[in-house]
């Protein structure tokens, strides 16, 4: 039987009873909706995670107190001895090195008047927005101390500006940074959220006042960035050479932007692969769906297959459209899915913009595909069953 007519005979017993077709259908619209969410927020998840990092730049070198870093922030990891603002200010002598960022971390009340706030307070060096991308919007960043006592100067993050003054002048006002008068130089542009962690909820001070204001001997991190014409790996090895000949032992870790990225690219293929795996499963409960639907089918339409027999229908065409109703099951279960995940993805934005979906052409192609193998599996005993019924016990027996 030709392809096409065999096409319009299978779309033609779908339709006569719609309300099992669509209950056929239905178990494989499931299992394509969650494959494509999913993995819609699988590749979002990872596009998000991906640029949050990158946003910093890719050519970044975190150095952390302590010889293993075994998570959490680094400078609480016990160490022998800190990472110093001269550590920091050495690193500058080596070759290749554009931007040397010593930063500590810590929290507490910010306030204007009488406005109050409980923020982080980060303390960095002047070469911080070049050496994070980060950009100025109003006034300037914190001057170069030149190794003298740095002035009580603060730049604040864009959250933390617009809760604090409203609409009021900001530049120049002075505000109490954890009990202590500084003087406000500029604003930075919203960098908005990463990892959850507010990047306009914070106000900038000096990292040598940080350092007194929170009372700590030594830095939780030193930032360098280096030009493109230097190569990561020669310039890891640099800094572990030069800190160890400081320190007279590796007591600091180093983590490059790369090695970062590769690492988080890596834990969330991963994650995709096992929430791929959990959408998997609804499709092989649709699959049965269609395998207990079509046997029951044969079983009601063995006067019909007895007719084709007769008729002169061969065993293989009989299969062939038995195999032929399964695999336009799936792939009509399969666009519905498509379709419905569309829609739940747009509803998610509109309820939920900050929620990353991004739906992705490649993995709607496989699910179409996979609903079409689905289908033909589905089929295959139910088909198989019908080809053996002879035309003369199946007309008997109706």
């Amino acid at each position: 039987m030709p392809i096409a007519d065999l096409i319009k005979l299978a779309a033609g017993t779908l339709t006569v009873d719609i309300r099992k077709s669509f209950l056929t259908a239905l178990g494989i619209t499931v299992g394509i909706f969650m494959v494509t969410l999913i993995t819609s927020l699988g590749s979002g998840l990872q596009n998000y995670m991906l640029n949050s990092f990158s946003q910093f730049g890719t050519r970044i070198i975190a150095i952390t107190p302590g010889r293993t870093q075994t998570g959490g922030v680094g400078g609480l990891i016990a160490n022998t001895r800190p990472l110093t603002l001269d550590d920091a200010q050495s690193l500058k002598t080596l070759s290749g090195i554009r931007q040397v960022v010593p930063v500590i971390q810590g929290s507490g009340a910010i306030e204007y008047q009488y406005r109050v706030r409980h923020v982080d307070i980060l303390g960095v060096s002047y070469s911080m927005p070049d050496a994070w991308n980060f950009t100025i919007q109003k006034g300037h960043f914190l001057p170069d101390s030149r190794g003298r006592t740095p002035l009580p100067y603060a730049v604040l993050g864009a959250k933390v500006a617009s809760e604090l003054f409203g609409n009021q002048p900001i530049l120049g006002r002075f505000i109490r940074v954890g009990g202590e008068r500084y003087r406000v130089l500029g604003v930075l542009e919203s960098k908005g959220q990463m990892l959850g962690f507010d990047l306009d909820d914070i106000v900038y001070i000096d990292t040598q006042r940080a350092l007194t204001l929170f009372n700590r001997d030594g830095v939780m991190e030193i930032d360098v960035t280096f030009s493109t014409n230097s190569k990561t790996d020669q310039l890891m090895q640099s800094i572990k050479e030069h800190l160890s000949l400081r320190h007279n032992a590796e007591d600091f870790t180093l983590t490059s932007q790369d090695q970062m990225l590769s690492t988080l690219d890596k834990i969330l293929g991963v994650l995709k692969i096992a929430l791929i795996g959990l959408a998997a499963i609804s499709l092989l409960v649709g699959s049965i769906g269609i395998l207990t639907i079509m046997s029951t089918l044969v079983d009601e339409r063995r006067s019909e297959i007895g007719l084709l027999r007769a008729l002169g229908a061969s065993k293989k065409t009989v299969a062939s459209l038995f195999l032929t109703e399964a695999i336009m099951f799936s792939i009509i279960g399969g666009i519905g899915g498509i379709l419905t995940a569309y829609a739940a993805i747009y509803g998610f934005r509109q309820l939920l913009p900050g929620l990353p979906l991004e739906p992705n052409i490649l993995f709607l192609v496989i699910s179409v595909l996979i609903a079409a193998v689905t289908g033909l599996l589905s089929g295959l005993i139910p088909a198989l069953k019908a080809a053996k019924i002879e035309p003369i016990e199946a007309l008997q027996s109706e």
